[in-house]
């Protein structure tokens, strides 16, 4: 699933061909995704301005003139993707977007696992999707005293609380393993022993690990592609994730080892993380 450094690359890729541009057609080629489309969804949308385009945790919120949001999760495979309109629809183009300038945008999903809603602006922070979510990693209100409150008196791991989207959004498995590699406390830890110095380490940890993935244009391991069609480079920087039985990049010495956390594959360095 893309996680928030996949998502925030599309939203950048999407904001100069929609921002302040109107949705001449919109098609839906389907009745459902994860979830129904709204009635009239694809009405609702036709002749809208795109005032602005933002992520929430591993959304892309798409802000419209007439107050509404379009919301979007790309789920497991989804793809927005500019695509000459001359190009055949394909079985998995489930929506299609043209602009006023003609640049048209499909969401491809061959899994649909992905999801498409509207929600008024000013319900956005209670919907049932949003109320639940933790503070962003990227934004100056997550610091160390907040990450260690959430984390108070809490007896699961740390690798699987960074994944709890409760306490903080968007860091997914891929990150959540670098992020603890470069803080260097081991994924087997407490989540609510991290506190004092290990927060401190852990936080501007984990905002450089989405800061560099984002600025490669995220990591591709089977569906993640930018906007343009182009792949993210993070993959090739991963100092421990995917790297089971090869040295560690930081120590040189010891291997990156593989174990399994509540059904997911945790890598980690027993040498550098404690």
């Amino acid at each position: 699933m893309p996680e928030l450094p996949e998502v925030e690359t599309v939203c950048r890729g999407l904001a100069p061909l929609l921002s302040g541009r109107r949705l001449a057609r919109v098609e839906v080629r389907r009745r459902d995704l994860r979830i129904p489309f709204p009635p009239g969804f694809a009405a609702s949308l036709t002749g809208r301005r795109v005032d602005g385009i933002r992520r929430r945790a591993k959304y892309i919120l798409i802000d419209l003139d007439d107050g509404q949001v379009l919301i979007i999760h790309l789920g497991m495979a989804g793809r927005m993707q500019i695509t000459d309109p001359r190009v055949p629809l394909g079985p998995h183009d489930h929506v299609i977007f043209t602009t006023d300038d003609d640049c048209q945008i499909r969401f491809n999903d061959p899994r649909r696992f992905g999801l498409m809603t509207l929600t008024p602006a000013d319900k956005l922070a209670e919907h049932k999707l949003f109320r639940h979510l933790g503070p962003d990693p990227l934004e100056d209100t997550f610091t160390a005293e907040i990450l260690s409150s959430a984390l108070k008196g809490r007896k699961t791991s740390i690798k699987a609380a960074l994944l709890d989207q409760r306490i903080v959004v968007g860091v997914g498995n891929i990150y959540a393993c670098e992020s603890l590699h470069r803080a260097g406390i081991s994924p087997k830890r407490k989540a609510g022993t991290v506190a004092g110095a290990l927060a401190r380490r852990l936080v501007p940890a984990i905002k450089k690990v989405l800061k560099d993935a984002i600025a490669a244009g995220g990591s591709s391991l089977r569906d993640h592609v930018q906007v343009s069609g182009e792949l993210g480079y993070f993959q090739h920087a991963w100092r421990v994730y995917g790297r089971e039985g090869e040295s560690c990049k930081h120590c040189k010495t010891a291997i990156v080892t593989r174990i399994v956390q509540g059904g997911r594959s945790t890598f980690y360095c027993r040498n550098c993380q404690r």
